[in-house]
């Protein structure tokens, strides 16, 4: 997604709220100034732990939302644009981790946000919370068989997803490196390789895809 922003004109601007100052952290932006779009990515952190900067960063998402600024939701980041926008979040039975198949429905089928993008495919996952509930007036477009919210858009400029399709194969590895949903999901790290191995050159080629739309049609052309 960096890349893409990139070659396409943007900077990037890079926060790591989860870190200390001391060990490369920073804050959220004060305000909207100079801000063209906000992509909120993954991480171990769950709605409802005790990390004061979970409660601003939603705050923070929804109120580039209400600007009509582009939201982009990654994994934690879908979680925390969906409960700042209202919908609701919590803990799966089980994890969902490794390659699943995502499906988009009949109203995802048609959003140009995902054209070329296969009705059935296999996405990159590791999460042991969900969005149960849509925030009102976000749309659903696509669902896996353990996980019914993996994909939604709310308003004119947010789009947010479950899975990761922002990783690469060094990015997988190194999620798979010592995961405790992993395990709990009763896999290794040799059975997500294979998975990789199996799936990879489509999961790839997608998301690739997905970068390209999000970027040319929800961030405004002429603010480059």
């Amino acid at each position: 997604m960096g890349a893409t922003l990139r070659d396409h004109g943007f900077s990037l601007d890079i926060r790591r709220l989860d870190l200390p100052p001391a060990a490369g952290g920073s804050t959220i932006p004060v305000d909207y100034d100079d801000v063209e779009g906000v992509l909120s990515l993954g991480g171990e952190q769950n709605i409802g732990d005790p990390h004061p900067w979970l409660d601003d960063e939603s705050a923070y998402l929804r109120g580039a939302h209400e600007r009509e600024i582009p939201v982009i939701g990654i994994c934690l980041g879908a979680q925390l644009v969906a409960h700042g926008l209202g919908g609701s979040v919590g803990p799966m039975q089980n994890p969902e981790v490794g390659f699943h198949t995502v499906s988009i429905n009949t109203t995802g089928q048609v959003d140009p946000l995902l054209a070329g993008i296969a009705w059935d495919s296999p996405q990159f996952c590791s999460h042991g919370f969900e969005i149960k509930r849509l925030p009102a007036g976000a749309t659903l477009l696509a669902s896996s068989r353990s996980c019914e919210i993996q994909c939604f858009r709310a308003g004119l400029r947010t789009f947010a997803v479950q899975y990761h399709p922002e990783c690469d194969r060094a990015m997988i590895d190194r999620f798979c490196s010592g995961c405790s949903l992993m395990r709990r999901a009763g896999l290794t790290q040799g059975d997500i390789a294979e998975q990789a191995d199996r799936h990879g050159e489509m999961f790839a080629r997608l998301a690739d895809r997905l970068c390209l739309n999000l970027v040319t049609l929800l961030f405004p052309g002429s603010r480059r």
